[in-house]
């Protein structure tokens, strides 16, 4: 979140919460970037809060939670104390969520991190939700690569690079006709707490449809070796896709992901690397 909006959204979260009858006299930043995420103290509830422009992404999270509470799956709680839905106020708007304390050790061991992205996916197998598909979001990551006003930074060979492998591996993952289902989107190590109630799946927003590899491609590459029946070929192009798409959007001239730019330099070396060592073609 821009710095000059961080002051504003946590007065907004503060007031929100005591207006909910939740008492909150601080608050601690938990995470910074196109949202903000923070712990109402002493009431314990964490507060995603976000300008107006993230409403619908934001009821859409909140759906999604809801419906996931319903099934046996490891995902964080929306906060009971108050109405589970998206509140406004000030030009923000935001959810409420019960803190849960991390404990030690934070890694996550990859049998573990398996096991909790296996659960949560047949968690979402009972739910019925209307989300966009895994290609939806790679033509988010193109518009935003062919676009020079939204990645002027970008040179041309890393704007072909990346135009090519998100093109030439969506329709290789297209092609392939897997079964697809509700997924988490984003399930990567940024998104799971390991709490005293197990390891928990966090940040819903961007749940999309697909087949699990597109998921499992998110977790460290450990993961899939846990992960029952994962496609190694198809998760191979869907990690391929992965980088190509996590790179464009840290290219985005209005990208607020701490030290983004150097991810994005980072992953254009990463992508470059995979499509060698696999073989995977990011030009036809």
């Amino acid at each position: 979140m821009e710095i000059s909006q961080v002051r504003s959204a946590v007065v907004a979260a503060l007031s929100s919460a005591s207006a909910l009858g939740l008492r909150a006299d601080d608050a601690v930043v938990l995470h910074d970037s196109n949202r903000l995420v923070l712990r109402l103290i002493p009431c314990d509830v964490v507060a995603r809060i976000a300008p107006m422009a993230y409403q619908a992404s934001a009821e859409f999270e909140v759906e999604v939670a809801r419906r996931l509470a319903e099934t046996d799956s490891p995902v964080a709680a929306l906060e009971p104390r108050v109405e589970p839905r998206v509140y406004v106020r000030d030009g923000f708007v935001l959810n409420m969520w019960t803190y849960c304390e991390p404990v030690s050790p934070q890694e996550i061991a990859p049998a573990d991190y398996a096991h909790a992205l296996d659960r949560l996916h047949a968690g979402m197998r009972k739910i019925d939700v209307t989300a966009p598909r895994f290609t939806d979001r790679v033509a988010e990551a193109q518009r935003l690569v062919r676009s020079r006003d939204h990645t002027p930074a970008l040179s041309d060979a890393d704007r072909e690079l990346l135009n090519n492998t998100l093109r030439s591996l969506s329709r290789a993952i297209d092609d392939r006709g897997a079964a697809e289902q509700l997924l988490h989107g984003e399930p990567h190590p940024g998104n799971l707490l390991r709490t005293k109630n197990g390891v928990l799946f966090i940040d819903f927003e961007t749940c999309c449809w697909g087949p699990v590899e597109f998921d499992i491609a998110h977790a460290p590459e450990l993961v899939s070796e846990h992960y029952p029946g994962a496609d190694q070929e198809l998760l191979r192009e869907c990690r391929g896709l992965m980088l190509a798409m996590v790179a464009s959007w840290r290219w985005d001239r209005n990208d607020q992901y701490p030290n983004g730019r150097r991810m994005g330099t980072e992953l254009l070396g990463q992508i470059r690397a995979a499509l060698d060592r696999n073989g995977l073609d990011a030009t036809s």
